[in-house]
């Protein structure tokens, strides 16, 4: 977590940092009324069919995620949900862990951004700072922009 605050405060981005008991569903957030004070996200750690290319997707907690329609969107092989040793290896992430803060271990700079549209304006949006007992929120601009500037694609896309 203290990487992620580190980076937000060199870059003078501006967070609100919850700290909380460790939540591992979104009803565990509900449960603290954390859902409450943004826009909440679920993430989603993922791999196409050959195993070669990694995407990590991020939109609003409440939506249905299709990963065959998602592949058809970014015009990829099947999706699937990618192991933890694969997100150890590319995010040195845990589950439970994932965030698109991740991109600050992504030392390759392989991982795919997805993320639904309806975040783009979003000045409000939580995400967890590589660990499930705190949630930042920040506007959204900030945290594109901190993938962008350390290197990784991101792609939008409607959920």
């Amino acid at each position: 977590m203290q990487e992620v605050l580190d980076l937000l405060n060199k870059k003078n981005i501006k967070y609100e940092l919850i700290e909380h008991e460790e939540v591992h569903t979104i009803e565990d957030m509900d449960k603290i009324n954390l859902l409450e004070n943004g826009y909440v996200c679920k993430n989603l750690f993922l791999r196409d069919a050959k195993g070669k290319i990694h995407f990590l997707l991020s939109c609003h907690h409440s939506k249905e995620v299709k990963l065959d329609e998602i592949a058809k969107k970014i015009g990829s092989s099947r999706l699937s949900f990618g192991s933890a040793e694969r997100l150890d290896k590319y995010l040195k992430l845990e589950n439970g862990y994932v965030s698109p803060f991740g991109v600050i271990n992504d030392e390759s700079e392989s991982v795919i951004f997805i993320f639904d549209r309806d975040l783009e304006n979003q000045t409000k949006v939580g995400f967890h700072p590589n660990t499930n007992k705190a949630t930042i929120f920040l506007p959204f601009k900030d945290v594109k922009k901190i993938i962008e500037d350390h290197g990784n694609d991101v792609i939008f896309i409607r959920i």
